[in-house]
């Protein structure tokens, strides 16, 4: 049950993309020395993340003291990589849709100063819950100072413990040891989860990050980890190494003018995936200057489609539009329950042969006629197959992508893991938050 990816579709020769591999290759040793330690003193140290017995035991201490069996919402209050992953995650396990909201806790992500999100997420749990103990509110903020994350814990805070007292200990923060908000919390007798200082919110998916909100919601996160492992090997190996194979591709194509990434989704609940994505590649390579100071304005471009909806809004742009997109069409073909058009049809003459037909094999015919509508049109891609949706599956994933980006890094001589223009918008809100 490995996910695989095909390049037969794409513009680079077999040749080519063996030559920028190999450029690499000297640096996935270094990668390889870093599992080896084990440590996190490396700018890769996320590789360790999933493997990290510590991080484990830490959240699943915390989850068996905070999560009894009268919890029904966990509130994640983060922004960007200390919310994307996690919101990944359970959404393509759990969907948008969550119809078991009612067997297990539900999450809600708060990741965004908007008036409206705050109050109908303080009114909902104003309505749904009387005990405190049916909420778990988890800050993540790596960084301790996140002013949209901070601002909504303070006022969600308020919010509930207007309605039903001090909520403190309903509330955990995931952070940097040593951060503001870590001596901050301790100081209010707050628990608290530790992010390695040198694992990037981007890369963190697998730290307490997000192993505590999913394994509190009751998510399979010991078959995430297994399946981020077992990718991990794959990524660090000379061969059958998709995420290799994906860089080197991402970066042939760059080279000859394609600087815009197309994760296209053929199973909405993957949506929230390919977000996950949009910043992984976009902070990584969107950089100013080289690993040596040299001024480049690098970056690749990463834009997110699902299928099918976003045929009927961007499908003539991709078709008829410039050739200027490397799309990587991420699809699984097995679903876990079965809907089919009904054989007696309300409207039976609109549209030809769906009566009887299986949601599945619609879409599998749509996504078929795409890739053919691509190839016909001369537009590049590659394919991702995922066997079915699953923690497992999704672990993978996730770690396959890590890695590419660190592969990707190297070959545009870029750091892939820092973000040092973020600061540009926080310095200038920080300064009109003063004034």
């Amino acid at each position: 049950m490995n996910i695989s990816l095909n390049t037969e579709h794409v513009l680079i020769s077999d040749e080519r993309i063996e030559k920028i591999s190999a450029f690499v290759r000297e640096y996935i040793n270094h990668c390889v020395s870093v599992v080896d330690g084990g440590g996190y003193d490396e700018d890769e140290a996320s590789l360790n993340c999933a493997s990290d017995m510590r991080i484990q035991q830490d959240v699943a201490d915390m989850v068996n003291k905070k999560a009894s069996s009268k919890l029904r919402y966990i509130v994640v209050c983060g922004i960007g990589g200390s919310n994307l992953g996690t919101k990944a995650i359970y959404e393509a396990i759990i969907g948008t849709v969550d119809p078991y909201s009612a067997v297990r806790p539900k999450v809600l992500f708060v990741d965004t100063v908007s008036a409206h999100l705050m109050m109908d997420v303080a009114e909902l749990l104003k309505d749904a819950v009387s005990d405190p103990e049916q909420i778990l509110i988890n800050v993540v903020t790596k960084s301790g100072g996140t002013a949209e994350t901070i601002s909504n814990i303070e006022t969600l805070n308020h919010a509930l413990s207007t309605h039903m007292g001090d909520i403190t200990d309903r509330i955990v923060v995931s952070t940097n040891e040593g951060s503001k908000l870590w001596d901050a919390a301790g100081d209010a007798g707050i628990d608290r989860l530790a992010i390695p200082e040198k694992v990037g919110g981007r890369f963190s998916v697998f730290s307490a990050v997000g192993q505590f909100p999913l394994r509190a919601a009751g998510l399979d996160v010991d078959a995430v980890l297994k399946g981020a492992l077992d990718m991990r090997d794959r990524c660090l190996s000379s061969s059958d190494n998709p995420a290799l194979t994906s860089a080197a591709v991402t970066f042939a194509h760059r080279e000859i003018g394609i600087r815009i990434n197309n994760t296209f989704v053929f199973n909405p609940e993957l949506e929230s995936v390919g977000k996950w994505y949009r910043q992984l590649m976009g902070e990584s390579t969107g950089k100013r200057e080289t690993r040596d100071g040299v001024e480049v304005r690098e970056g690749i471009t990463p834009i997110v489609s699902v299928g099918s909806t976003d045929l009927h809004s961007m499908a003539q742009l991709y078709f008829g539009g410039p050739q200027d997109k490397l799309t990587t069409f991420v699809y699984a073909k097995q679903l876990p329950t079965q809907v089919k058009v009904p054989s007696e049809l309300l409207f039976p003459n609109l549209v030809k042969d769906i009566q009887g037909k299986s949601y599945k094999k619609i879409m599998a015919a749509i996504f078929g006629g795409v890739k053919k509508a691509y190839e016909k049109n001369d537009q590049p891609y590659m394919e991702i197959d995922m066997p079915e949706i699953n923690e497992y599956t999704i672990g993978q994933y996730l770690q396959f992508k890590m890695c590419e980006m660190m592969y990707l890094g190297k070959l545009l001589n870029v750091n892939p893991f820092n973000q040092p223009s973020v600061e540009d918008y926080k310095s200038e809100t920080r300064v009109l938050l003063s004034s």
